[in-house]
């Protein structure tokens, strides 16, 4: 089978298609065929070494959907040919999902709904199991509760639009000014432009008063920002920063409005299959979709991890092998 693998650490060129054996589901495992894979800016960190350096050969890839093509001894709860999506390999434990097939543990995959898109599904995995933790789990986001989503057209961003509109929440979301139709039709109240020199009165105006929750996707450039524009009470959820020190400048407002501050990683996440299957039912009621903005070949993987670390694009990329 083919497979895109790293030999060494390094940019995206260290990436290679190469051929190897398909490999062998263990007992707790599916082996999946792939329909295709996304791609998220931390396949280039267990790429580059970012991460803990991972054994190589290795393949990367985190999220993944397909059909089943076979299953290990112990497996009951799926068959051969059944569609499926997950995420969680790819991260230095498990060989990833840019390849012709993945063995994947049951922990991480669930069933696909009839009527669900697998190339959609495929890339789901990160962005909404990111985005239904951080506003599910940790932000206990309640119906009526004004939510702010920064960076509203990104991968988690759209996600998170579409779950906080589905649990009836007054969605702010921020993004370029190209995609705010579609953010409107995801199910946002309100978008800003991110750019805006009063985009921090526009969040108060828009919330009566002030946020009751914040998605947060860049700590170093909102944190001050996200306790100034916070209701009493509020719960911030951070995602995820450009660089490693974010700081208040002054953390008066967010004591004195009672805010609290979680930060998180999809990664700890308890049990992996929770938000897959609620997202899979946002998927089959309609409630929730995947934008693919672009796909790309297995040939094509070093452009696609240039281009999710660089470029403006609504919602994420996936490879097709």
């Amino acid at each position: 089978m083919r497979a895109v693998r790293l030999h060494e650490h390094g940019d995206p060129d260290v990436l290679q298609v190469d051929e190897i054996d398909r490999p062998e589901p263990g007992e707790a495992e599916l082996l999946v065929e792939i329909a295709a894979a996304g791609v998220n800016p931390v396949d280039t960190y267990f790429r580059d070494g970012s991460y803990t350096p991972v054994d190589v050969p290795f393949s990367p890839g985190v999220d993944f959907g397909g059909v089943v093509a076979k299953t290990g001894s112990a497996v009951e709860s799926f068959d051969e040919g059944d569609r499926v999506y997950g995420t969680g390999i790819g991260n230095g434990d498990f060989q990833g999902s840019y390849a012709e097939y993945a063995t994947v543990p049951t922990d991480r995959v669930v069933h696909l709904p009839d009527g669900a898109d697998v190339t959609e599904a495929s890339a789901a995995g990160v962005a909404t199991a990111t985005a239904w933790r951080a506003l599910i789990d940790h932000a206990g986001l309640e119906p009526a509760e004004y939510c702010l989503i920064h960076g509203g057209s990104g991968g988690v961003g759209h996600a998170a639009v579409q779950i906080a509109a589905a649990v009836s929440a007054r969605v702010i979301a921020t993004a370029a000014e190209e995609y705010h139709d579609t953010l409107y039709d995801y199910g946002a109240e309100t978008v800003l432009d991110y750019g805006r020199e009063d985009l921090a009165d526009a969040v108060i105006d828009a919330s009566s008063g002030g946020v009751d929750a914040v998605l947060d996707h860049r700590l170093d450039d909102y944190l001050q920002f996200d306790a100034e524009v916070a209701a009493t009470g509020a719960r911030v959820v951070g995602i995820g920063e450009n660089s490693p020190d974010p700081g208040f400048t002054n953390d008066g407002p967010a004591r004195s409005k009672d805010v609290s501050y979680q930060f998180m990683s999809m990664f700890n996440t308890p049990d992996l299959r929770v938000p897959l299957r609620g997202v899979a039912h946002l998927m089959r009621t309609g409630a929730l979709s995947v934008n693919v903005g672009r796909t790309y070949d297995l040939e094509e993987v070093a452009d696609a991890h240039r281009a999710v670390m660089a470029d403006s694009f609504l919602g994420k990329l996936v490879l097709e092998p």
